[in-house]
């Protein structure tokens, strides 16, 4: 499909025919929808649609994910974009933590920062079974990717139209690091375009890394040869999104307003495959599932398009370099559909000496889907790095399992 007839696919919808719209745009990348859609139909047979709504609003109200918050910040990177960040701070025995620094007049070493850098469409919230173990054990700085969750719109790319690019997120980590984190030493852990991001940074930033970072976990992340992956789809299928995607994201981005309101108004086919590319278990819990749901709702339409072409441009595998002599823990979920584990073998092939953890039964949000595992071997880099003393208790995680009854 040119440009022209993606284009075309809007008008109509401008038009107010939405149900056609969203049809003609399904066609476009149908393929990837089709075991979603028919899993929506059925549920259509047995669950009405106000139904379905009053459930996900109880979801919302009642369901705790995502409600962590912390000690608010704002970076400015360097376009001018204003990047928002929380700090989760250990809290000292025997006073605050400037007075202990200062005991018998000799400055204290600053303690270990974890820096959480999330995915594609997510935003900090979707580390909070991390965020709620680690709380009281290790300082945290968690924050949001430009034009995503609490985070100003990219400055470049609303006043200059510049794309964004994968480096340019490596300059922003680099702006909360500076702003969050202005010394001491760090562990680094990125999910997705996060841990691309943590890349970016060691490929502007070699001396930072080398200076300051002592650990790094790469989640459900790839260092390249994105443009091949098959999204779980057959040949002919993912040939088909490969070429009509860009143009169709493209022309939807530019009618941001019209495609919000056809996202609303499908919402239960979306549910299906966000569900599908994000969770690889049948048994997740519906408000983690719907936790989920909710941080790709929030990203923008004219976002999603802004983002993705950046993914086929990214290759730093020649950064992880910088890594090779750190402790290193890269994971991923078995049944990832997005960045399938595949990536996370090249890469621990590539650093030997890094911990390899694959999970089986996980699909791209690992970290929600499996949180105990990701946390446990979290919890054993950042002893390994000394982050954290041997033998600390790091806090409960929750479940993300569908409770009975």
């Amino acid at each position: 499909m040119s440009e022209s007839s993606a284009e075309a696919v809007v008008a109509v919808a401008s038009a107010g025919a939405w149900r056609r719209a969203t049809g003609l745009a399904g066609a476009a990348i149908g393929v990837v929808a089709a075991g979603a859609a028919a899993g929506v139909a059925i549920e259509r047979l047995t669950v009405g649609r106000g139904m379905r709504q009053k459930a996900r609003l109880a979801l919302d109200s009642a369901g705790p994910y995502g409600a962590l918050r912390g000690m608010p910040g704002k970076a400015v990177s360097d376009d001018g974009t204003e990047l928002y960040y929380e700090v989760d701070d250990v809290e000292p025995e025997g006073g605050s933590a400037p007075r202990r620094r200062r005991l018998f007049g000799r400055k204290a070493p600053a303690p270990v920062t974890v820096v959480f850098s999330h995915g594609y469409c997510l935003s900090q919230d979707s580390w909070h079974f991390q965020r709620a173990a680690l709380r009281g054990v290790v300082r945290t700085v968690h924050w949001d990717q430009r034009s995503h969750g609490r985070s100003a719109r990219g400055a470049a790319q609303v006043r200059d139209g510049v794309p964004v690019d994968i480096e340019q997120l490596g300059r922003d980590l680099k702006a909360v690091i500076d702003a969050a984190v202005p010394e001491g030493p760090m562990v680094l852990v990125g999910h997705s375009m996060g841990g691309m991001t943590v890349m970016a940074l060691a490929d502007q930033f070699p001396e930072l890394i080398r200076e300051r970072v002592v650990a790094v976990a790469l989640v459900g992340t790839s260092s390249g040869r994105l443009g091949e992956v098959n999204f779980g789809l057959p040949v002919a299928g993912v040939n088909a999104v490969r070429r009509v995607l860009p143009g169709v994201l493209k022309a939807l981005g530019q009618r941001a307003e019209l495609v919000e309101k056809g996202r609303r108004a499908t919402a239960d086919l979306f549910a299906g495959i966000i569900k599908r590319y994000s969770f690889a278990s049948r048994d997740v819990d519906p408000a983690v599932a719907r936790f989920a749901e909710r941080m790709i709702e929030g990203t923008p339409i004219d976002v999603v398009a802004e983002y993705y072409p950046a993914f086929a441009d990214h290759d730093k595998t020649a950064a992880l370099v910088h890594f090779a002599d750190l402790p290193v823990l890269v994971l991923a979920g078995v049944k990832d559909l997005v960045t399938p584990s595949e990536h996370s073998e090249a890469i621990a092939d590539l650093l030997p000496d890094a911990e390899l953890v694959l999970v089986p039964d996980a699909g791209h949000l690992v970290m929600l889907e499996h949180p105990e595992v990701v946390t446990d071997r979290l919890a054993d880099l950042l002893t390994r790095a000394g982050a954290v003393p041997a033998g600390a208790t790091v806090g409960g995680y929750g479940s993300s399992t569908a409770q009975p009854g």
